[in-house]
């Protein structure tokens, strides 16, 4: 250890023991600077777990001597770690979890970039393409299991919400635990790791023992959401499009908590997607859900829906205020109905090739101000497509709080302009100021000072 934090050299446990060396000289090379950056970004947040700060810049600053090397050795490899954040270490030792968590870096960056990403028979132009690229992925992490069960519940809300609002989370994941029900998040803190502690107990009560804690991340926000130590199955995905994708074709049903602009872009993605015409007969259970003091909260997102994707996108989910164990009971009954709809139709129970995802909700959206200012969020489109719009003017808005590319584009240009139908703007900056009102933008302790500004037209 030296003041800057710890020095240590740390082996995988599991297959990411074996490289070639191929692989590990694209983590040597200096050539390679772009793909050391995003190693050394995404590592650093891994072992970062437990952080009470979602500034990823910040973490940077704050470790800017950290280093990270692979070690080629005959019987596999090794990382050597320079001035690593002590919370990753227990009496000189690096925690077991986070070793892992570590390693799912290792694995995801090389296998992205070495194989998918200069694999020339996949267009990802394609949205066929796009969906058998996120396979590879998912199969490469090991977390597409061919004897598995309609059981895996997809989890999404803020990572900054009340003290109540994460116990809530928790009895919800208790629930489901009990119901033998596996939970995949996120992965960072918040809503995303109240489910899984939940879980974690109602699995040990009923003696099931392979209970599984799925982490679903990507580079740019994992710095902000830094993995939280319960997860035990971790994967990167490129952008967070994929990492959308991800969700809700390995999961087979989904549960909403309170949250801010994140938890907006994820329910406006899966009613987009939902509300395409050729998902229209596929069961697919979509629960909202929090505490007696998160009413308010859920009235809020129904009006929003109901103002601008109309009653059509409401009926696709259901709204269960402070009942943990009816949101369980709901999620297991109607998952028994996706698993027969899955299996008369032969599609398979650890993927969802049948769910049809239209390409503008693949295709990856790095926002800029011309791109925030020029967004369609008119009425006069499929309600499918606007909510793909406002999905990315909720996304613009997540990059502009904690993306390290988001944050240069407003310090640079100042706070993004949305623009569009004034019933949809005035009905967008109500809901926004309720998030920076109830501090739903950033970790409490910080002062959020707003990277969008709605402009009527």
């Amino acid at each position: 250890m030296n003041n800057n934090g710890i020095n240590a050299r740390v082996t995988p446990k599991g297959n990411m023991d074996i490289l070639s060396r191929h692989e590990v000289n694209l983590l040597r090379n200096k050539k390679n600077e772009q793909l050391q950056e995003l190693f050394r970004r995404c590592a650093l947040a891994v072992l970062n777990c437990g952080s009470l700060s979602d500034d990823g810049e910040s973490l940077l600053e704050k470790y800017k001597d950290f280093e990270i090397n692979v070690i080629q050795q005959p019987r596999g490899i090794k990382l050597d770690i320079k001035n690593a954040p002590e919370s990753a270490f227990v009496d000189g030792y690096m925690i077991q979890g986070i070793n892992n968590h570590l390693f799912s870096v290792v694995r995801d960056i090389i296998y992205t970039d070495s194989v998918m990403m200069k694999n020339t028979s996949l267009n990802l132009k394609s949205s066929e393409q796009v969906t058998n690229f996120i396979f590879h992925l998912l199969r490469n992490a090991n977390l597409l299991k061919t004897n598995c069960e309609t059981d895996i519940v997809v989890c999404w809300g803020g990572h900054s919400i009340k003290r109540n609002e994460y116990e809530y989370t928790k009895e919800v994941g208790y629930q489901l635990g009990l119901r033998a029900l596996n939970i995949c998040t996120g992965c960072g803190p918040g809503a995303m790791k109240g489910p899984m502690k939940g879980a974690a107990v109602g699995h040990a009560k009923q003696r099931h023992a392979l209970g599984r804690y799925i982490g679903v991340t990507e580079p740019g926000i994992i710095a902000a959401e830094s993995p939280n130590p319960i997860v035990n199955e971790l994967t990167i995905l490129p952008d967070i499009e994929k990492r959308l994708e991800a969700f809700v074709r390995l999961g087979h049903g989904i549960i909403v908590f309170p949250g801010g602009v994140g938890t907006a872009e994820e329910i406006l993605y899966i009613l987009g997607v939902l509300m395409h015409p050729k998902n229209k007969a596929m069961p697919y259970p979509l629960v909202l859900t929090g505490p007696e003091s998160s009413r308010d909260y859920f009235e809020m997102i129904d009006t929003f829906i109901g103002q601008t994707l109309g009653t059509e996108a409401q009926v696709l989910y259901k709204i269960i205020i402070d009942d943990p164990e009816s949101v369980a009971k709901y999620m297991k009954s109607n998952l028994e109905k996706v698993k027969t709809y899955r299996r008369k139709r032969r599609d398979a129970y650890y993927y969802n090739w049948l769910l049809k995802i239209d390409p503008i909700f693949q295709k990856p959206f790095e926002p800029t101000h011309a791109l925030m200012a020029n967004l369609d969020l008119h009425k006069d489109q499929e309600p499918h497509q606007l909510a793909a719009n406002l999905r990315c003017a909720f996304s613009g808005i997540v990059a502009g709080n904690v993306k390290a590319q988001g944050l240069a584009e407003i310090k640079k240009h100042g706070p993004f302009q949305i623009a569009g139908d004034p019933e949809i703007m005035l009905s967008m900056d109500k809901m926004l100021r309720a998030f920076v009102d109830q501090g739903r933008m950033k970790l409490p302790g910080s002062t959020y000072k707003p990277c969008y500004r709605i402009v009527n037209k």
